[in-house]
């Protein structure tokens, strides 16, 4: 898949992207060509999501469930002690609808995590109690923001916490300490995109990253799409 997807970068610098896009929407539905056009309308990379060393499958899923649903395409994981892993009866496919990157290759990766997010010209956001937190309702949409989750049982790490650029919480009225993280990051998600999409913000994605992620989902559901993007590749 890594090569396909490496010819298809290659394809793309000296063809339109829209050709191949064309040719992939071919194989799939009406219906399914249909929905795609509409939720690609719906999708932003202004917001994204960064998971440090989640370990249970169930938060685990239940985010990238939560990210697809508020339209949120990207999702970075930081695997620094916990390998990432997901539940199929809870994530209900919506792993294939997101683009995933991961971080794995360091000691500690969290800070190639960060770089690469600022490099991209993101905003680090830990959700976490902090002494210069904001409230979520609170907190500005018009910068590119990422949002970081930390472990289940001890929250994010040292690291994460002196490298963020600001802090954001959920409020809570109850004796509870906090919020599940899969329960944090919906309601984290639910009001930024809420608030993200009635500003003035241009959250949308362009033209090119729309053809792109649409090429994407085509080939996740189209059977055998490798060597049906090789024979495309193949005329050109």
């Amino acid at each position: 898949m890594w090569l396909i997807r490496s010819r298809i970068k290659k394809f793309m610098a000296t063809k339109s992207a829209l050709e191949l896009r064309d040719y992939l929407f071919g194989f799939i539905s009406e219906n399914k060509r249909n929905l795609f056009e509409t939720i690609i309308e719906n999708r932003t990379r202004h917001l994204t999501v960064v998971l440090e060393n989640i370990y249970q499958p169930h938060n685990a899923s239940a985010v990238l469930r939560s990210c697809d649903l508020f339209g949120v395409q990207d999702v970075h994981i930081i695997e620094n002690t916990n390998e990432y892993t997901l539940s199929d009866e809870v994530a209900m496919g919506s792993s294939k609808w997101l683009t995933m990157k991961k971080y794995n290759e360091l000691e500690n990766n969290t800070l190639a995590c960060f770089e690469q997010l600022r490099s991209e010209g993101y905003r680090i956001v830990a959700t976490t109690p902090h002494t210069d937190d904001v409230m979520i309702a609170d907190l500005p949409i018009e910068p590119k923001t990422a949002l970081v989750f930390g472990t289940e049982l001890t929250g994010l790490s040292e690291i994460a916490m002196e490298n963020a650029d600001a802090f954001v919480k959920i409020p809570m009225y109850g004796f509870t300490e906090s919020f599940n993280i899969s329960v944090s990051a919906a309601l984290s998600l639910y009001q930024f995109t809420e608030n993200m999409r009635k500003s003035e913000v241009k959250w949308q994605l362009s033209e090119e990253e729309k053809i792109e992620i649409q090429i994407q989902w085509a080939m996740n559901v189209i059977k055998k799409s490798e060597l049906i993007v090789e024979e495309f590749l193949g005329k050109g």
